[in-house]
């Protein structure tokens, strides 16, 4: 699958799984779309991106590729394994048990379990440059062709309230908001007030 998002015809390709070599890449692409979420668990930066780089359950990605570089990927969660991995212990060795320990309370805020026949987006992280060119819609499309391959009945995501870019192209590729949890506690701590489960049936 390609798109020529350069108008020269040099074509975004999109592939299953993370290259080799390209973790670190995945890492800071991840931490720039979703680090204001995960900020006060993972912090710092510095930290965060070797941290998620270390732990990442490299086939549990799409990648997009414009000449052999990294500039899009969205994660998934299938068979109890997201793309982004680490456990109690990797937390505590790396942040400390003092500081490492309301670290991983933070973080079991967002633990999602799929249902029955669910296959779960963890989100979709773009290069800045390239965004609004049609990648997000190639790395959903793809996820969706693994939801049917693997006998899914429907896809499910999360979106937070501050990120209505981020709804705007699920609702363009066939996402329906079912429910929407709010935490205005969570505002600031967290940034965001309330999160939408969005569904889409597999098949369409």
């Amino acid at each position: 699958m390609g798109l020529d998002v350069t108008g020269q015809g040099t074509p975004v390709t999109v592939r299953r799984g993370v290259p080799a070599g390209a973790e670190r890449r995945v890492a800071e692409l991840y931490w720039e779309a979703f680090g204001r979420k995960l900020g006060p668990a993972l912090n710092p930066a510095g930290k965060a991106v070797p941290f998620i780089a270390a732990h990442l359950n490299t086939d549990r990605a799409v990648c997009a590729l414009l000449d052999g570089r990294l500039v899009g990927l969205a994660g998934y969660q299938l068979g109890g394994r997201a793309l982004t991995g680490g456990s109690a212990r990797a937390v505590l060795r790396a942040y400390g048990h003092l500081r490492g320990l309301h670290r991983l309370l933070l973080l079991a805020l967002f633990e999602r379990h799929p249902a029955s026949g669910q296959l779960v987006m963890d989100g979709i992280a773009v290069d800045p440059e390239m965004r609004g060119r049609g990648i997000g819609s190639l790395l959903i499309e793809e996820v969706a062709a693994i939801a049917a391959e693997q006998d899914c009945r429907e896809i499910r995501l999360d979106v937070i309230d501050v990120n209505p870019r981020a709804r705007a192209l699920y609702e363009r590729r066939g996402f329906t908001a079912v429910r929407t949890e709010r935490t205005p506690y969570l505002r600031g701590l967290l940034g965001f007030g309330a999160v939408t489960t969005m569904h889409r049936p597999v098949g369409t």
